[in-house]
């Protein structure tokens, strides 16, 4: 039997799935894969096209299926599977890679992987920890449950929210950890005396509210990128105060930009299963100041400055230690550039490639053997 090599892999253009999904689409054409990459959800934007657009073995079809945590009721389900399995058809895929659920119920032809980058239950568990999941959120839940539990194999990004996903849904295969990659900035400017963050103000999860209440008191300025209004129905509105310049939502290239030129990089983050943000912010050779959370930790441990993101006062130590401790910073700095070359894109590339193998031999089976965690291989 060949290899695989034509995939159809699903993406959004929201946060950093569209990152994952058009930076691996491009390493595995690459590699000599045909990668037909589907994009649901809202549209991307043109400078997100222009970036993989024009690379060889890369088709990209852009759809406005609705994205599951958008269409908890499952209304759009029957469009959904089918546009995709018209697709799958057409471009004749040996491996079908979601990085979504529900989608892995449709009855492919082909092997399926899901992804697991985030689900509304952990997210909820992680920001709203007060109050139990909405009763109107019980049809999606079992549709991502549906949706492990048909995929041939599924994964997720650490190994953190690997087991979290086996605890709360409990599929009937084990998951995978397969870290994710980036390419890796080569050089970076001059650091300048500024704190720069990045995600959606309007997610909960990225907790830019207690960034936006602890800057005052903080001796540098803060600069956040990302978008102030939410495309959907989950999350409040989050509002900076005056002392956090907001950029808004800045074309990658740019964010790269300002990651380069800030001494530090701070994630106050609730949840978050990977945080590619801040793997790229390392890359750019910033000091790490994180939330104390299980994925950080899984990370970043020994190369960052850990803080309790529900305290003010947590947070608001650990930026004065990094900017008054020029040496302390100057040693977060190398290390954070340290460990962020061992989340090697082609490296995660390989990861994904002897999963698609293991599937291809042995399609609808428990006899693939785990990828072993990120960390084991490549650390």
């Amino acid at each position: 039997m060949s290899p695989p090599h034509r995939i159809l892999m699903t993406t959004d253009a929201v946060g950093g799935v569209w990152t994952y999904a058009a930076s691996l689409a491009l390493m595995l054409c690459r590699r000599g894969y045909e990668v037909t990459l589907v994009t649901m959800g809202p549209q991307p934007r043109v400078e997100q096209i222009e970036t993989i657009a024009n690379v060889p073995g890369l088709i990209i079809e852009t759809t406005d299926l609705a994205l599951e945590w958008m269409d908890p009721d499952g209304a759009d389900l029957p469009r959904a599977r089918d546009v995709l399995r018209r697709v799958a058809e057409r471009a004749r895929a040996d491996i079908i890679h979601l990085n979504s659920f529900r989608e892995a119920t449709f009855g492919f032809a082909a092997p399926v992987l899901v992804v697991a980058h985030s689900c509304v239950a952990s997210w909820w568990e992680a920001c709203r920890q007060d109050r139990a999941i909405d009763p109107s959120w019980q049809h999606y839940l079992r549709n991502v449950a549906a949706g492990l539990d048909a995929a041939d194999a599924w994964a997720a990004p650490t190994a953190a929210y690997r087991n979290w996903i086996e605890a709360s849904y409990q599929p009937r295969r084990c998951g995978h950890a397969i870290w994710n990659g980036i390419p890796l900035p080569s050089v970076w400017t001059r650091k300048q005396p500024f704190i720069f963050a990045a995600g959606r103000l309007w997610d909960e999860a990225k907790n830019v509210a207690l960034l936006s209440q602890i800057a005052p008191a903080l001796d540098w300025p803060v600069r956040v990128a990302g978008a102030t209004l939410p495309v959907g129905g989950l999350a409040r509105a989050s509002s900076a105060s005056e002392a956090v310049v907001q950029l808004g939502v800045l074309p990658h290239p740019q964010v790269i930009w300002q990651m380069r030129a800030a001494s530090i990089f701070v994630s106050p983050a609730l949840y978050e299963p990977f945080g590619l943000t801040v793997l790229e912010a390392a890359a750019c050779g910033c000091a790490l100041v994180l939330s104390d959370i299980p994925t950080f930790r899984e990370l970043w441990v020994g190369a960052a400055l850990f803080f309790d993101p529900r305290d003010p006062a947590s947070l608001t130590e650990a930026l004065h230690s990094a900017g008054r401790n020029d040496a302390l910073r100057t040693r977060l700095q190398e290390a954070a550039r340290e460990r962020a070359c061992c989340f090697s894109l082609d490296a995660a590339a390989k990861d994904y490639r002897r999963l698609y193998l293991a599937m291809h031999v042995s399609p609808h089976t428990d006899s693939a053997a785990r990828v072993p965690v990120f960390a084991e291989v490549r650390a």
